[in-house]
């Protein structure tokens, strides 16, 4: 079965190469910018209250913006194609880690900020949103939980690499060495990646600028609605937006807030941030690449999120109660498990949604997602930095992750509930007109 699914992947090879190359060169910046950041923030303290707070205030602000920018890219895929979006989502890294690259002053890291924050917003899942499209384009649906896996398990051999490179560049190499991968992304894809989709064709090029902008904006919404409709009307889609929602607001709370906790409580450092995360990568390979493309035919999508949810309950917890510097690395390893969330949820989206509605239905869904990824700063940041001090009310300085895994509890009772169905085609087809029709005529 393994072998088979690498064989399904030979369309996606120019598309998986250089996302593959992106995603080293951002994971290899994850454990440096917590020592750029509190060195520059809070010079010569282990914990930064600053640094905390502006990490939340970020994720809140991308957070909002996503609600309406990943399902509209999402919607863009469909009709005007893959390739365009996925160049100008992978290219909204280059200008941030070059401010790094130039200078690491406190000036430079606030902009670093500011100008991330807008990458953030329009990369931050809709990379693997279109990505996902794509794959769905090319391949067969009895194949695309496996190629997804594949997908997801590549993406955590990139990040093996990219905390590979940093566990062993000096730390003034590291963002020019991931400059000069973040170029050749977007150059590899407009060279060599193909369309998938025919783009949409505008018929009438005569219209005044008001009326062109005032069809925009209805196209838009229309377009907004319909996403809504094909997630609503589907029992399926239904589920796995709630499962989605509170898994992603325990897990992005843990994750805004993690290596900060650790450098606070254990006095971790790049190197420690770089084992942790190798060692959950490598596991995470095995388990996408080659363990789940053979359970899932024999358990299938549900039983399988269920299982990596109930990991990413043990590994919130483990982390909240973690009492030694061992312990994190215990807690890390349940990250073989629950790494099997994201590709369990991308294929049954895909096997709920029609062909042509993967943009809009993976948009929908990361846009709910981004709902929770608001959310949870504001809950997490303060709560976190409270218990870090000395101010904390009672001794346990990881008892915001261990709120944040209740949600991830109700996750899998959602979980549970869930029953994977195909879509209902006529429904669609019958109401597609009535549903994309202009609201004003």
């Amino acid at each position: 079965m393994g072998f088979e699914s690498m064989k399904k992947l030979k369309p996606l090879v120019h598309l998986l190469l250089p996302l593959c190359i992106h995603w080293i060169a951002e994971e290899m910046t994850v454990s440096v910018l917590v020592d750029v950041t509190t060195s520059a923030l809070c010079p010569g303290k282990s914990t930064c209250s600053e640094a905390i707070y502006i990490n939340g205030v970020q994720q809140t602000v991308v957070g909002i913006f996503k609600m309406v920018v990943l399902p509209i890219l999402g919607q863009l895929a469909d009709e005007h194609g893959r390739k365009p979006l996925l160049i100008l989502t992978v290219s909204t890294t280059i200008i941030p880690f070059g401010l790094l690259t130039i200078n690491k002053s406190k000036e430079f890291v606030y902009a670093y900020y500011v100008l991330r924050t807008i990458s953030y917003i329009i990369s931050q899942g809709s990379i693997f949103c279109i990505s996902v499209a794509y794959a769905a384009d090319v391949v067969d649906e009895s194949n695309r939980a496996a190629v997804f896996s594949w997908i997801t398990g590549l993406f955590s051999a990139s990040h093996v690499m990219g905390n590979v490179l940093a566990r062993f560049l000096p730390v003034g190499y590291i963002f020019q060495v991931s400059i000069g991968l973040l170029i050749f992304v977007p150059v590899y894809m407009t060279l060599f990646l193909a369309e998938t989709v025919t783009p949409k064709t505008e018929v009438n090029q005569s219209s005044t600028l008001n009326s062109n902008m005032l069809k925009v904006v209805q196209e838009r919404f229309n377009s907004m609605r319909y996403a809504a409709n094909i997630v609503t009307s589907s029992p399926t889609l239904k589920c796995i937006s709630l499962v989605s929602f509170f898994y992603e607001l325990g897990m992005s709370g843990i994750s805004s807030v993690l290596l900060y906790y650790l450098k606070s409580a254990f006095g971790f450092n790049k190197n420690q941030f770089s084992e942790i995360l190798m060692m959950v990568g490598v596991g995470s390979i095995v388990s996408q690449i080659l363990v789940l493309p053979l359970i899932n035919p024999l358990f299938g999508e549900k039983v399988i999120l269920c299982m990596a949810l109930l990991s990413s309950i043990a590994y919130a917890m483990l982390y909240g109660l973690a009492w030694a510097p061992w312990v994190p690395y215990l807690s890390a390893s349940f990250g073989v498990i629950y790494i099997l969330v994201k590709p369990s949820t991308y294929a049954v989206i895909s096997r709920a949604a029609l062909s042509a509605d993967q943009g809009k239905a993976q948009g929908f869904v990361a846009g709910v997602q981004s709902v929770a990824s608001l959310l949870s700063p504001i809950v997490m940041s303060p709560l976190t930095s409270l218990f870090l001090s000395r101010d904390a009310p009672f001794n346990c300085k990881g008892f915001s992750i261990l709120c944040a895994s209740l949600c991830m509890v109700v996750s899998l009772c959602y979980a549970c509930t869930l029953k994977v169905e195909a879509p209902r085609k006529r429904t669609f087809d019958e109401n597609a007109e009535n549903i994309e029709a202009p609201l004003l005529t």
